[in-house]
């Protein structure tokens, strides 16, 4: 018979592993964060930009911690008054695991700053900012605020002159503040894109290429966040017992403040504008997480609620100000969601906290709000001359921005060489000019399917004649009554642009009179189809590029004419709008697979 044996282990020893482990799970969590960045500012950016975002983001955690396992760690540890002790020289695992779980932190703020800079920073000037964020301007933000020997700590020259330590719980100043205040100032540097501003300082809206990426980055932030947040708190005590109250706050208070602050945002966004704005809601979310990041574990209940949406409210006000007062390009809205939210709820402290907190920390709300105030103070006074200061440098150098070419083709091309969408080709349909005209003079590389110019096209009566100089478009000559053959014995080419969601009905109307095959594709035109207007982040901006469908049908044995009847059948809704279809001869054929050629391979 099996008997039972005491635990050979100590308790500590036991908690001590629960700890790291769990220190290791947040850890992960709070890394996870990245892939959430890269969807958000993938999304936000226009589709020529997305791999230059991305490989910015790969390079901030890849450079990044790098340089913080060498430098940044020893930096950050001789601010906070422990000397200089770099990761590398550590001897425990505990070290090198709290070095890890550091890093990850040091990496959110320098991510931030990709967001701002997006579309026309040199990839070069990027990485050599990331390297001097991670290993002295970070750093030495985190050892002011988060050693009791720091500047800002009880201990430090601020702190104890104060009387009250600065309290920042999870970062929501050290980190996104912090990031947010360094991503304004950059972009300021930088300048805005070409065509953001017009010479008398208004705006022109130019979309991210894609929603569905900026919501469900937001999502995989927020996700993350309860690592940041949550797992901050969720640590074991030496009796064996989570610290329960504190970690119930954090927990509580992480989760109503995004909530709220995507209603705030979505509802200031409503009042501007009479809609609520996705993109609004989704960055009023993660204003809500910033906001509440700083005091999670002081704040009362209602302070959560008034924290988050403060924070979400503001988003839309401070956006605005930054775009149409100030002129600065801030592409992913970083400064409003991780800046102007990050001080907001450092600052609100003193107004939300618990009456249990204020009684435990010993010092009065007004020592309190001193204490919030100088540390925000100094470190956004620390981060704005620092990253002018470098930016400032490359920009003297000539190494700051990409070359207006550059810019205009696209930073995937002309940085890595590479096209994120390549089987889409050119961004016909995109915007290029921060308007929603054409800048290439309007022609397709499509064969011309799209004309903004009142362009001819080139296959007019007088270049192609195949048919003994009968025009094409008189159908009396296209379709033989005296036993000749269909098309009279010639290979023709239906083309036909449709609204998308008709293609269903010519599919099957051009199955009814049997034809062989068809190409389907997504494109984009104008026409007579009136202009729509299209809405990014609260701001309104037109759209005379509507999505059409292009149908392809090349014929030899059928009628012509039966094509385009069929197809008019199916596509006709009787509004403006429902497409043009045309006939084009066609002057060969070749099919691959047998060599066929002329209307036997078709």
């Amino acid at each position: 018979m099996i008997g039972l044996t005491p635990l050979q282990t100590e308790t500590q020893t036991v908690l001590d592993a629960i700890n790291t482990t769990w220190v290791l799970v947040v850890t992960f969590l709070i890394f996870f964060m990245h892939a959430g960045f890269a969807m958000l500012e993938a999304g936000q950016v226009r589709s020529k930009n997305v791999s230059n975002q991305l490989t910015k983001n790969l390079l901030t955690w890849s450079i990044g911690v790098t340089v913080f396992f060498l430098i940044g760690a020893g930096v950050d540890s001789l601010v906070g008054g422990a000397g200089f002790s770099p990761a590398f020289a550590a001897e425990s695992a505990a070290d090198w695991i709290g070095w890890l779980y550091g890093a990850v932190f040091a990496m959110t703020a320098a991510t931030i700053v990709s967001g701002a800079v997006a579309g026309r920073a040199k990839l070069r000037a990027y990485v050599g900012y990331t390297f001097l964020l991670a290993a002295v301007i970070y750093p030495v933000v985190s050892g002011m605020a988060w050693y009791d020997a720091g500047l800002l700590g009880i201990d430090g020259a601020v702190g104890s002159a104060i009387g009250a330590p600065f309290d920042d719980f999870a970062g929501g100043t050290v980190v996104h503040a912090m990031g947010g205040i360094a991503g304004l100032t950059a972009a300021w540097v930088l300048g805005p894109r070409i065509g953001r501003f017009n010479d008398d300082g208004t705006a022109n809206v130019i979309p991210g290429h894609s929603m569905t990426f900026a919501v469900l980055g937001t999502l995989m932030l927020a996700f993350g966040w309860y690592g940041f947040n949550v797992g901050t708190s969720a640590i074991f005590s030496p009796e064996g017992a989570f610290l329960s109250e504190q970690l119930g706050r954090v927990a509580m208070n992480t989760t109503i403040a995004m909530a709220c602050g995507a209603m705030g945002a979505g509802a200031v966004a409503w009042a501007k504008t009479g809609k609520v704005d996705t993109l609004y809601v989704a960055n009023g979310l993660l204003a809500g997480l910033v906001g509440i990041t700083a005091i999670p574990h002081a704040s009362s209940w209602w302070g959560a609620f008034l924290v988050g949406g403060l924070s979400g409210a503001q988003l839309p006000v401070v956006f605005a100000f930054v775009e149409k007062r100030l002129n600065i390009d801030d592409v992913c809205a970083v400064f409003p969601v991780h800046g102007s939210a990050g001080v907001l709820g450092t600052l609100l402290l003193p107004v939300v906290v618990a009456p249990s907190y204020l009684a435990d920390a010993g010092v009065t709300r007004v020592e309190m709000l001193l204490a919030q105030f100088a540390g925000v103070a100094i470190i956004a006074g620390w981060t704005i001359v620092t990253t002018g200061l470098i930016w400032g440098a490359f920009k003297a150098l000539g190494q700051a921005r990409v070359s207006r070419g550059h810019e205009q083709d696209g930073l995937d091309v002309s940085e890595h060489g590479v096209e994120t969408y390549p089987e889409f080709g050119d961004e016909g349909a995109a915007v290029t000019d921060g308007g929603t005209v054409r800048t290439d003079g309007g022609v397709s590389e499509s064969d011309h399917e799209i004309r903004t110019d009142g362009g001819v096209e080139q296959r007019g009566d007088e270049v192609i004649r195949t048919d003994g100089g009968y025009d094409m478009n008189e159908t009396e000559h296209e379709i033989r009554t005296d036993g000749g053959e269909p098309n009279d014995g010639e290979i023709k080419m239906v083309v036909a642009m449709v609204r998308p969601d008709k293609l269903g009905d010519v599919k099957q109307a051009l199955a009814e009179i049997g034809a062989p095959s068809l190409t389907v594709t997504n494109v984009s035109g104008r026409g007579s189809q009136p202009a729509k207007k299209g809405q990014w982040r609260g701001e309104e901006y037109v759209v005379d590029l509507h999505q059409k469908v292009k149908i392809e049908c090349v014929v030899a044995d059928i009628p012509a004419q039966d094509v385009v009847d069929a197809i008019v059948e199916g596509a006709n809704t009787g509004e403006k709008g429902d497409g043009k279809v045309f006939v084009l001869p066609v002057e060969s054929a070749t099919q691959i697979r047998t060599g066929k050629t002329g209307r036997d391979a078709v």
